[in-house]
């Protein structure tokens, strides 16, 4: 046996739990001292609700404190927290990478037990009385099994408190944010270039994707390339912000949306633009001028001290009085860093009319108005335009440089 695969607890041949640390530890996206301070912080919260220790089991979360991310596939992870220890409890089928990827310890289970996952928790956490959790990640099977694997403990959510320890990001943080704007500006150049009448929406996000990875791969040589995408949707296939690439081949005249987003060590970072390719009719133009409009005043907004909500509203006057206010289909914008359109996100900084947070320096929004005219009238699509702001003390960095609107997006085949 590789001396560096070790049973604990058992010294049989099929161990329930392994140490797996192979190799040597990987460079990660942030310093020794940031990862530090973040579970330090981590650590803060736990003393302040007199709770023993933390079970992290969210993508966001876990990626956030430990600089791992996990890949599912019918496992669980967690990373555990206590005021002496900070270690990932990974599946055995990802052998040594998540300790390579990890700050902090790193303990595999192994599958000839269903519960071996549950048992590997147990050996870090004796004797503890109340624990942290995710109650936004944990399904009520889930919670049950810890109840169960920890009976008489009290589980208490961390989830929207680590929520907003992760909205204001630190300068290491916006560092990595920019570069991931600047390489979805290079995805949307590459998409643009690929855009012609006959052109198959595919081939138009593969151009932007690879685009983006090779650039991804040449910044940061030692990240892991993963989970960069782009969507790239034509015609009717604009109506929805989250509509899937097609097959459809752009056709001369069609409204597009061009969405590009790399994925950094976790940090999602994102490009949106409406195009037409060949001309634009007016009816359309005019719609497209009004969201522009929207969108500049929006970038206006966004600075400290301006609540959500507030900038929602705004926003919503100028629809309104050109009366496109009902297609307006949703927020304004959002927070930026660890989070996905499939693992999480930061849901209190939301530029909507039913969130009431103030915007803070270091807070990370995107502005991005879309209105989505059904089919058969008149300028038929939907319309977005996005751009990043990094909130400082005195206003908005926009860190988003590939140009919008009529002058620049209607592209030649």
């Amino acid at each position: 046996m590789n001396e560096a695969v070790r049973p604990i607890g058992h010294s049989n041949d099929l161990a329930r739990v392994q140490t797996m640390h192979f190799g040597e530890r990987q460079l990660r996206a942030f310093s020794d001292a940031e990862m530090q301070s973040r579970q330090d912080g981590l650590r803060g919260l736990l003393a302040e609700k007199s709770i023993d220790a933390a079970i992290l089991t969210s993508y966001h979360n876990i990626c956030y404190y430990s600089g791992f991310m996990y890949c599912y596939f019918g496992r669980r992870y967690a990373f555990v927290v206590t005021d002496q220890q900070a270690v990932s409890i990974t599946a055995g089928i990802d052998a040594g990478q998540p300790w390579r990827r990890s700050y902090g310890d790193n303990v595999t289970y192994t599958d000839w037990r269903r519960d071996n996952f549950f048992y590997a928790l147990q050996l870090q956490l004796p004797g503890v009385r109340r624990i942290g959790v995710e109650f936004d990640h944990l399904n009520v099977d889930y919670l049950r099994l810890l109840q169960e694997a920890f009976p008489g403990v009290e589980f208490v959510d961390i989830g929207q408190a680590t929520m907003w320890m992760r909205t204001i990001k630190t300068p290491e943080e916006i560092a990595l944010i920019r570069q991931g704007a600047r390489v979805a500006d290079i995805g949307g150049a590459a998409c643009a270039e690929a855009i012609a009448a006959g052109v198959p929406e595919h081939e138009v996000a593969l151009a932007s994707t690879s685009a983006m990875v090779r650039e991804i791969a040449r910044t940061y040589p030692q990240a892991e390339l993963m989970d960069t995408w782009t969507w790239f949707q034509s015609g009717i296939n604009t109506d929805g912000a989250h509509n899937p690439v097609t097959s459809r081949k752009i056709e001369s005249g069609d409204i597009l949306s061009l969405n590009c987003f790399p994925m950094i060590f976790g940090y999602y970072t994102a490009l949106e633009r409406t195009l037409f390719c060949d001309h634009v009719d007016d009816a359309s133009l005019k719609i497209w001028e009004l969201n522009v409009k929207v969108h500049e005043r929006g970038l206006e907004l966004i600075k400290p001290g301006a609540k959500c909500s507030e900038i929602a509203s705004e926003l919503n006057e100028i629809y309104r009085e050109a009366g496109l206010l009902g297609y307006r289909s949703f927020g304004y914008g959002h927070s930026f860093g660890v989070l996905s359109h499939y693992y999480g996100r930061e849901a209190g900084v939301e530029l909507r009319e039913d969130i009431h947070t103030v915007l803070k320096p270091g807070m990370v929004v995107s502005m991005e108005p879309m209105l989505s005219i059904p089919d058969g009238m008149p300028g038929a699509g939907g319309y977005r335009e996005h751009d990043i702001l990094v909130v400082t003390e005195s206003g908005a960095d926009n860190i988003t440089g590939f140009p919008y609107g009529p002058a620049h997006n209607i592209i030649a085949s």
